[in-house]
């Protein structure tokens, strides 16, 4: 089948009985006349990180938008394992922070329940505090996004998107734009606090992706399709420096140069 579904292996994972696999099925993106991706399938396992790169404007993004229910020049059906819909189960986290500039940083963090006209209770705030101590921010509680640096927003952007308490978390290259010390720590951060959920991490990053990844997915080709994932041993988020991960690391560049390279002329869609 053009567009394949990789098998991806798991053994269960703290939070998995909560978290549902996602299952991706017949996705298709045409633009311009030129087919992109077509009956694309892919199954995210149940309380696990799964990373995917591929060069820009393959469709990565595309994916993440119709799992979220955003793409609505996808075709394709976003589901649990039981076929049944993601809505109310996803959080998503892009690249930008995204943060309101006249808002301070703990209503940043409060955002979402204020957008859908939620009363702001004890027992919510309680939890948006809880959340900007875990991210290390709880003196800048009260600043504002210019009064924060990259690291901060993004942290801020972070205890938002765990506000939220959502089963499923898609992520569009979340610390891409941060130096690599404060994108080191993030990682290490976000692994921790989204441990047990089902995580679809889209990166540029082929350490980022084998330090956070149960699984890494690759895509390539004009249609697009997903090679066979690598499987990184040990829990994330894992030591860069590994003998193992650095062999890993050589295979994924291989495949990423690979799928660069990998650019026949798109088929084009009618007469």
């Amino acid at each position: 089948m053009p567009g394949g579904s990789p098998s991806v292996s798991h053994e269960a994972a703290h939070g998995s009985q909560d978290a549902p696999a996602v299952v991706l099925r017949d996705a298709g993106l045409s633009y311009g006349g030129a087919v992109l991706f077509e009956r694309l399938e892919l199954t995210l396992a149940p309380g696990r990180t799964t990373c995917l790169l591929g060069p820009s404007g393959i469709g990565k993004t595309s994916l993440l938008r119709l799992i979220a229910g955003l793409a609505e020049e996808v075709s394709g059906t976003a589901s649990d394992q039981r076929g049944r819909p993601l809505a109310g189960r996803i959080a998503y986290m892009a690249q930008q922070d995204l943060l309101l500039p006249w808002l301070g940083l703990l209503d940043n963090v409060l955002l979402g329940p204020r957008l859908r006209g939620e009363a702001r209770d004890p027992v919510l705030i309680a939890r948006a505090r809880a959340l900007v101590a875990e991210v290390g921010l709880t003196a800048e509680a009260g600043r504002r996004p210019a009064q924060l640096s990259g690291g901060m927003r993004q942290r801020a952007a972070l205890a938002r998107t765990l506000l939220e308490d959502r089963p499923v978390v898609l992520m569009d290259e979340p610390f891409a734009s941060l130096d690599a010390i404060t994108r080191f720590a993030l990682q290490g951060l976000a692994a921790r606090l989204l441990q047990g959920r089902t995580v679809l991490l889209v990166t540029h990053d082929p350490l980022e992706a084998l330090r956070l990844g149960h699984a890494v997915l690759v895509m390539r080709g004009r249609p697009a399709r997903l090679e066979a994932p690598l499987e990184p041993s040990g829990a994330p988020p894992r030591d860069p420096a590994e003998p193992a991960l650095l062999h890993m690391q050589g295979e994924l560049l291989r495949r990423l140069t690979a799928a660069r390279n990998d650019e026949p002329a798109p088929r084009q869609v009618g007469p």
